[in-house]
This record gives structure tokens, sequence and C-alpha cells, in this order.
């Protein structure tokens, strides 16, 4: 029989189990400790390991994270397709568990543990949240045993860079216990690389904080605490007993979790339907970038369509400009193609002039047709109201292209 990891990790000299863990600095505890259960609202649950500290929350299936629903109504296919799991595709919202984890420190390794795990799933359309706490390390077993207690009807994770943190921080912490992980199986979305593809040309910053205030319109309250505080507040109460100033912790645990299902259930709704919201024209565009990479290139089409139709800045509009023509010339649909630009066309958008006049040329051997349609892109190009750098990238592309059109028809 083959040593398992933890069996591995003492014969290298490393403790298992959370026994011996302590801060840097040795904190001796008083005597005045406090119940948990009568400051922080929780509870304590038996496992087979001892009893855990869990306190709940229970959201109503109509409850909003800002202005946005936390229960899935959104289909997963096209978040399966994005994260490279089809087992997601056949997922109910019931077997996902949303995760999140408040640990003593950031540099990861066997001596960093998670003293909360922040879970939460749909139970009955609800949204049942629970944060386990570990009141002191030689209790980690019994947490642990509630996470899996907790995760046993679930399926998937859904997190938020849990991929390179907070799973593989649990997965030591169980091999080190000698208990098997629960998640090993699960699929996993991880909605921090998904909200950089979508907003890094548009945001400042990624991080779920910021993104509950520009995407979910759900600032956080004062309770909050600084995630660099968190650990030193837990070493804290590790040396008074004082159980109060966790709260602030609580609070920011349980955000975490609320707002990763709020972001999820509005990320699926863009990928499953993105040309009913109304959206940046960045945000168009990345996800125009994101169909376009899953080869779903019909809905990248209209997504760089809808794009070249909106506000953009300078950068963006190039690129996507760029972007557009050359998936039309890989796809080469020229009959739906030209419908597609005819429409734009009618509807005075520039880039479908200059693509018909192209086709017109190319195509169909059409001098003066091609020279109709770039007169008209000229005279678009040069309306009042269109911001400068549009007008310079289409005029000195469009000035060319004439000259060289009314230079093949003299020809003839």
């Amino acid at each position: 029989m083959s040593p398992s990891l933890a069996d591995k990790l003492k014969s290298l000299g490393v403790k298992v189990g959370a026994v011996d863990i302590r801060p840097q600095v040795e904190i001796p505890r008083t005597s005045s400790s406090l119940p948990l259960e009568d400051v922080l609202d929780g509870r304590w649950i038996a496992t087979r390991r001892g009893e855990a500290f869990v306190v709940e929350k229970i959201y109503p299936a109509d409850s909003c994270q800002g202005d946005l629903p936390i229960r899935l109504a959104a289909s997963l296919q096209r978040m399966a397709l994005w994260a490279n799991d089809p087992r997601l595709a056949g997922l109910v919202p019931e077997q996902l568990a949303f995760l999140d984890t408040e640990t003593s420190g950031l540099s990861g390794g066997t001596g960093t543990y998670a003293f909360m795990v922040g879970l939460a799933r749909y139970i009955d359309q609800n949204f049942h949240l629970a944060m386990f706490f570990m009141p002191a390390p030689e209790q980690e077993a019994a947490l642990l045993e509630a996470v899996a207690n907790f995760l046993a009807p679930c399926a998937a994770l859904v997190t938020f860079n849990g991929k390179s943190f907070d799973a593989p921080l649990l997965k030591t912490r169980y091999a080190l216990q000698n208990i098997p992980c629960p998640f090993d199986d699960f699929a996993h979305i991880d909605l921090l690389p998904l909200a950089r593809r979508l907003w890094r040309d548009r945001l400042p910053s990624r991080a779920l904080k910021a993104l509950e205030v520009d995407i979910l319109n759900a600032p956080r309250g004062e309770e909050e605490v600084p995630g660099y505080e968190i650990p030193w507040l837990y070493f804290d109460y590790l040396r008074s007993g004082d159980p109060a100033p966790l709260k602030g912790v609580f609070y920011h645990n349980a955000l975490d979790v609320v707002s990763m299902a709020a972001l999820l259930n509005y990320t699926a709704g863009l990928l499953e339907n993105p040309h009913e919201a109304e959206l940046h024209g960045l945000d168009i565009l990345a996800l125009a970038r994101l169909f376009e990479d899953l080869r779903m290139w019909d809905e990248a089409v209209r997504l760089y369509e809808r794009a070249l139709e909106s506000v953009l800045p300078e950068t963006g509009f190039a690129e996507a400009t760029r972007r557009y023509a050359s998936l039309q010339r890989r796809r080469g649909d020229l009959a739906t193609a030209v419908k597609l630009w005819e429409r734009a066309a009618g509807e005075g958008h520039i880039y479908a002039h200059v693509e018909l006049a192209k086709h017109a040329e190319h195509r169909q051997k059409d001098i003066l047709l091609a020279l109709r349609w770039t007169a008209i892109a000229i005279q678009l190009s040069n309306a009042p109201g269109l911001p400068a750098y549009i007008r310079a990238h289409w005029l000195i592309e469009l000035e060319h292209r004439k000259a060289r059109l009314e230079g093949k028809r003299n020809e003839k």
C-alpha cells in the first residue's frame, strides 16, 4: 500500500493537524473568553471529529446583492464552454457550492490554515449561507468535517480566485488531518479569470470588492474590515478570547460569498444571452472576443457589430474593427455577411459601407457600386458630432480607397 500524502509529509518532519500551529509570536490566552454563541449568533454542531461552530443566514429566493439577484436564473451551458468543463452544463443550482476562506495568512504552505470557511448553496429556492469558524487551531478537524458534511449534496465549487488559493489550501488541510477532501472530483467555476476577461479594459480593478461597486452596485458598509487585517483579528481573538471584533470578519466573509452568487448569476446570464443587456461598449467588445475564442462565430460577429455601433475609446474602436474584419474573412460566409452589412448600412454605420465597398470591388467587380458605397461612407465620416478619432480613422482609409477606385474607373 503506497503511503498517503499525510504520511509523506510526516516523514519530512511536517506536523500533521493543527494542534501545534501557532502564530509567529506565542499568544497566551486570557481567561476572559466569552461564549461564541452569545456574541456571534451561531451554534455548535456535532461532527465525527468533535463540535464545530457555525454562523448561518438564509437569504430568500428573491434576494439581491445591490442591483442583481443572487438566485441563479441562467443556464450554465455556456459557462461550461468557457470553463472547459462539460460537467457544469448538466448541473442544477442546488449542486453548486459557493466557497470563500479567511486564513491565518496569504503565503500558503502547510503553516497557513483556514480559520473560517464560508459556504453557501441553494436549498428550497433559498440561499443558505454557513460560515464555519475554528475557535482554536486544535479544532480544525471538526471544522473540516462540518465543511465536508455541508458539501455532500454538491458537485461544483464557485469561487473567486479559489482555484489558485482557497481550494489548494483546503486540500492541504484535509491531507494533513488525514480526512478525504470532499471536493476532489468537483467541477470548479473560478470567477476571477472571467472577471478579468470581461472588464480588464474598462475597470481599474477586478477585485471582488471593486466589482461589488462597479458591477453589482453594492458598496460595503462600515462593518467591513480590510482583508489584510483579518489574520491579526483572529490572532487577537486567540489571545483575548473576545469574539466581538470578529463580527467584521463574518460580515466580510458573508459579503464575499453572497457577491459571488450575484456575480455568477450576472455573468452566466451575459454568456447565455449577451445581446439584450445594457452594456458599455468595452464590455460588448470583451464578450465578442470571448465568443470568438470559443469559436462561436455567429455570436461574436453580432457582438463586434454591436460594439462598433456603441461608443468606444480609440483603441477599442480600432481593435473591434480589426477583429471583426478578420473574423468575417475566416468565416467565409459571404451571403450572411452581406445581409448583415446591408442592414447595418441602412442604420448609417460607416464600417458596413466600407465592407460593402470592398465586396463590390473585389467580388462583384463593380467599381461604380464600390465608389457609391465609399462616397456615402465619406459623407457619414464628415457628419457633425462624430468623435474626431473615429473620423480620422475612417477618412484616411476612405480617401485612399476613393482615389484608387477612381483610378480603376478611369482605366476602363
